[in-house]
C-alpha cells in the first residue's frame, strides 16, 4: 500500500532473490564481496573521467555507499559528501553482513515513479513476487535505480531496453547464463506501464497497516477463497444496488485454528457509499442474531427443554409491544421452532422469563465489545436488535460455540478454559485454548448441540428449500437477523470446521424495503459455504445428555397423565425442569361428549382420559394453526363444582393507544373487542367505564364506538369472574 511518504513500498525484506542479487551486483558493484565499503579503483576512474568532462559523469559508488546515500536522503553529490559516504560505508561494513547490506539496498532503492524497493517494483511492473521473476525481468529492475527519474517502464523505453540488454550480455560473457537463456531473455518485452497492486483484501490491509505498521506480514487468507468470495460479493452487490443497498461484508473463520480465511470488508461500491469503510468491525443493530445465545443459555441453565412449548400470543410489557415478522401468532410453539422461525414474541417472553440481567451476563462473557451499557439500558428489546455488535465479534462467538463442542467430543468429554478468543489474520500465529477442564467455559456441550440442531432447521433461502433431500448438501447451523427499519441484514452460519458471517446494508444506516436477512444476506452465506469443503455434522455429546421420556405435544418431561410419549436426548441440566403442565386427567361421560364428576355421573360409568389443554388465550391462536387440537369438553349442565374459570383479553392489549379509521362517510369504524373464555358457552357481560354495553355467548367478540380519551374495559361472566383492560382512543 502507499506509505505515509506517498511512496509505493513494502516492509523491509531480508530475503533477496538470487537472480536479482546477481544482476544488481554485476551492474552496480562487481567487486561487492571484495571491497570494505568503497572501491578505490572505481573512485579513481570516476575522478579521472569527471575531470576530463568538467562535470560529474560517473559516481564510482559501491552498493554500500548507495545504501548510505539512501539513508541520508540523497545528499548532494559533492566530493565532500563522497568522503562522508566512504567513512559511513566502512562503518556499515563492520556492523552488517554483505547480505544484510544488499537487503537494505533492495528494500529502499528507487525504481521509478513513486515505487520504492524491489518487492513493490516487482508487483508494480510485473504483477508478481520478486522470487518469480525471469532473468530479463530481474535485469530490468537491476538497471532502474541507476536513473529512476529518467528511465522506468512506460518512459524512455529504448534507453531502458539497451541498458537491460547490455547487462544480459555481461551475464552471458561471465557465464552466469547460457546462450539459450540469453536469447530468450533479450526477446522478452519490457513492461509498458505499471500494474495496479493486488487489491483482493484492501480492508484487511488497512487493519494490518494499523496494527502492524512497518512489519512484513503474511496473512492467513486463502487466496483462492478470498478471490472467489470477492466475486460472490461483487455479483450480489450488482443486484442489490438496484434497490439502493450498497454495502456488504463477509468474514470466514477456521473454527479449529481461529484463523481468518476470507475477509471482505465492503462491496466494490463507490466513495459516495463509503467503499473504504471496513464494515466487519463496525457496530450495527443485531436484529435477531442473538436469539441462539438466549436459547442456548436457557438450555444450559435447565430453564427449558429443546421443544418446550412457549407462548406466542399478543404480549405487552409496559409500553413495549413486540410483534412477529408476519404479525401473526401461533398461540404456543416449541422453543426450537420459535428459534428456527425467528419468532419475536416467544423470544421476548423467553427473555423476560429468563431474566434480562442474567442474559446480559452471558453476552458479556462472549466478549461482545459493542455491548457497552447495562441490561436495563437495552430492556427486553435486547433480543430483537436493541443492542449493537459487529461481524467480527459475532463470528468469533459462533466459532467459540462450535469449537467447544468439537473439543468436548475430541477430548474424552473435557472442556478448554479459553474458548472465547480473538481470531487472527496472521499466518504464523497460533491461538491458545488454555488447559483442559471438567468445567464448561460458558455453555455446556449438550446445550450447544441442541441449539445447532434447531438452527440446522432454519428455512433456507428461496431455491434452496429442498437441501435436506440431497446427500451432498452441507448441514449448516445458521441464523439470520434483520434490524428495525430494515437497516441491517445478517446471516451467520457454522459447520464443524468453518464459520461464515455476512452483513448487508448501507454504511450510512439508511434502511431499504427488502433489506431482510433471509433475502439478502443468506444467499451470500450459502454461496460462500459452497466454496468450502464439506464437514461432518457435530457429534452428539452423550456425556452431557441423557435420554428421557418427553411429552410429544408439549415438549416437557412426560408426566403420568401424558398419553403420547417419545424418548429423547436432552441436556443434563434439563433433568430439573418441571413435568408437562398441559396434560390433565379429565372425566367424561360414557359418550365422551361432556366432562362429568361424581355429582352427576356414577364413577363406574365415567371414561377417564388424558387431555392436552392450553390456557384460553394460547388455545385461541393455537387451534387456528393446529386443526387437530381438541378443546376441553364442557361440563354437563347437571354437574356441580366445575373447574376454575379463566378469562383473557385477545384484543386490545393493556394500555393500547388505538386509532379508529374512518369510512367513506367520515364515520369512525367500530372497535372490535375479543376475549378468550375457558368455558366459551358462558354468558359474558361487557362494560365500558362502568356503563353496560351488552352480552355475548359462545363467540366472545363485541363491536363498539368509544369516545376519545382513556377508558376502562370490564368483562364479567355469569359466574362472577372478571377481567379488566385500560385503553386510550386517539384522534
Amino acid at each position: 500500500m502507499i506509505a505515509s511518504d506517498g511512496q509505493w513500498r513494502f516492509p523491509h525484506n531480508d530475503s533477496i532473490p538470487e537472480k536479482f542479487k546477481t544482476c544488481i551486483i554485476q551492474f552496480e558493484d562487481e567487486y561487492f564481496y571484495k571491497h570494505p565499503g568503497f572501491n578505490p579503483v572505481s573512485i579513481f576512474k570516476a575522478i579521472q573521467e569527471n575531470i576530463k568532462s568538467n562535470d560529474v559523469k560517473r559516481g564510482g559508488s559501491t552498493l554500500t555507499q548507495q545504501v548510505i546515500r539512501l539513508s541520508r536522503k540523497n545528499k548532494s553529490r559533492t566530493y565532500f559528501e563522497k568522503i562522508k559516504e566512504i567513512i559511513l560505508a566502512t562503518r556499515l561494513e563492520f556492523r552488517a553482513s554483505k547480505e544484510k547490506i544488499l537487503s537494505y539496498y533492495s528494500s529502499n532503492a528507487p525504481f521509478g515513479g513513486n515505487v520504492v524497493g524491489l518487492d513493490a517494483a516487482s508487483w508494480r511492473y510485473f504483477n508478481r513476487d520478486a522470487n518469480d521473476l525471469s532473468w530479463a525481468e530481474s535485469a530490468t529492475l537491476a538497471v532502474l535505480p541507476n536513473a529512476p527519474s529518467l528511465i522506468y517502464p512506460g518512459k524512455n523505453q529504448e534507453t531502458l531496453l539497451n541498458k537491460r540488454n547490455r547487462l544480459l550480455q555481461k551475464l552471458l560473457q561471465n557465464n552466469i547464463i547460457d546462450s539459450l537463456t540469453y536469447d530468450l531473455s533479450i526477446a522478452e518485452e519490457l513492461p509498458q506501464k505499471p500494474y495496479a497492486l493486488p487489491q483482493i483484501a484492501p480492508h484487511l490491509l488497512q487493519k494490518v497497516a494499523l496494527n502492524n505498521t512497518g512489519e512484513h506480514i503474511k496473512t492467513s487468507l486463502k487466496k483462492s477463497l478470498q478471490e472467489q468470495t470477492n466475486r460472490i460479493v461483487s455479483n450480489h452487490y450488482n443486484h442489490l444496488k438496484q434497490n439502493e443497498i450498497h454495502n456488504i461484508a463477509v468474514l470466514v473463520l477456521d473454527v479449529n485454528t481461529r484463523k481468518v480465511l476470507a475477509y471482505v470488508g465492503n462491496s466494490p461500491t463507490d466513495s459516495e457509499h463509503q467503499k473504504d469503510v471496513d464494515v466487519i468491525d463496525k457496530p450495527r443493530s443485531t436484529g435477531s442474531i442473538l436469539k441462539p445465545f438466549l436459547y442456548a443459555a436457557m438450555l444450559d441453565t435447565g430453564d427449558i427443554l429443546p421443544n418446550t412449548l412457549v407462548a406466542d400470543v399478543p404480549t405487552q410489557f409496559g409500553s413495549y409491544n413486540p410483534e412477529n415478522y408476519d404479525q401473526g401468532y401461533d398461540g404456543a410453539v416449541p422453543a426450537s421452532r420459535a428459534l428456527s422461525r425467528s419468532l419475536n414474541v416467544p423470544a421476548v417472553r423467553m427473555l423476560q422469563e429468563f431474566g434480562l440481567d442474567r442474559f446480559h451476563h452471558y453476552l458479556e462473557a462472549l466478549k461482545l465489545k459493542d455491548l457497552k451499557y447495562n441490561a436495563n439500558h437495552y430492556g427486553l428489546s435486547l433480543i430483537l436488535g436493541g443492542a449493537e455488535s459487529n461481524l467480527w465479534d459475532l463470528c468469533k462467538s459462533y466459532a467459540a460455540l462450535s469449537s467447544t463442542l468439537n473439543h468436548f467430543n475430541e477430548s474424552s468429554s473435557e472442556y478448554f478454559e479459553n474458548e472465547i478468543i480473538e481470531p487472527t489474520y496472521l499466518a504464523d500465529a497460533s491461538v491458545g485454548f488454555g488447559r483442559k477442564s471438567s468445567e464448561k467455559s460458558l455453555f455446556d456441550a449438550g446445550s450447544i448441540y441442541l441449539t445447532y440442531e434447531s438452527l440446522k432447521d432454519v428455512n433456507r433461502p428461496e431455491g434452496d428449500d429442498n437441501w435436506e433431500f440431497y446427500d451432498s448438501s452441507k448441514q449448516i447451523a445458521w441464523k439470520t437477523g434483520t434490524s428495525f427499519g430494515f437497516r441491517d441484514a445478517w446471516a451467520i452460519g457454522t459447520t464443524k470446521d468453518y464459520v461464515v458471517g455476512v452483513w448487508v446494508g448501507n454504511a450510512d444506516g439508511e434502511g431499504r424495503p427488502g433489506l431482510v436477512g433471509v433475502q439478502t444476506a443468506a444467499p451470500i452465506l450459502f454461496d460462500v459455504f459452497d466454496l468450502l469443503p464439506n464437514s461432518d455434522w457435530f457429534a452428539k455429546p452423550f456425556d452431557e445428555m441423557q435420554e428421557v421420556a418427553i411429552c410429544k405435544k408439549s415438549g416437557y418431561r412426560a408426566s403420568p397423565t401424558c398419553d403420547d410419549i417419545e424418548q429423547k436426548y436432552i441436556q443434563v441440566s434439563g433433568l430439573k425442569t418441571a413435568p408437562c403442565p398441559f396434560h390433565k386427567l379429565v372425566h367424561l361421560d360414557k359418550n365422551e361428549q361432556f366432562q362429568v364428576n361424581s355429582s352427576c355421573e356414577d364413577i363406574n360409568t365415567m371414561v377417564h382420559k388424558s387431555w392436552f389443554v392450553l390456557p384460553p388465550l394460547m388455545e385461541y391462536y393455537y387451534k387456528a394453526k393446529n386443526p387437530f387440537y381438541k378443546s376441553l369438553p364442557r361440563f354437563r349442565e347437571d354437574c356441580l363444582g366445575e373447574n376454575a374459570i379463566t378469562i383473557q383479553f385477545i384484543y386490545p392489549n393493556d394500555n393500547n393507544i388505538i386509532f379508529l379509521p374512518k369510512d367513506f362517510n367520515g364515520k369512525p369504524n367500530d372497535l372490535i373487542l375479543k376475549i378468550a373464555h375457558s368455558k366459551p358457552e358462558s354468558l359474558v357481560y361487557w362494560y365500558l367505564d362502568s356503563t353496560f354495553l351488552g352480552t355475548t355467548k359462545d363467540i366472545h367478540e363485541f363491536a363498539m364506538q368509544p369516545s376519545h380519551g382513556k377508558h376502562l374495559l370490564t368483562v364479567v361472566d355469569e359466574f362472577g369472574n372478571e377481567a379488566k383492560r385500560w385503553i386510550e382512543i386517539s384522534q
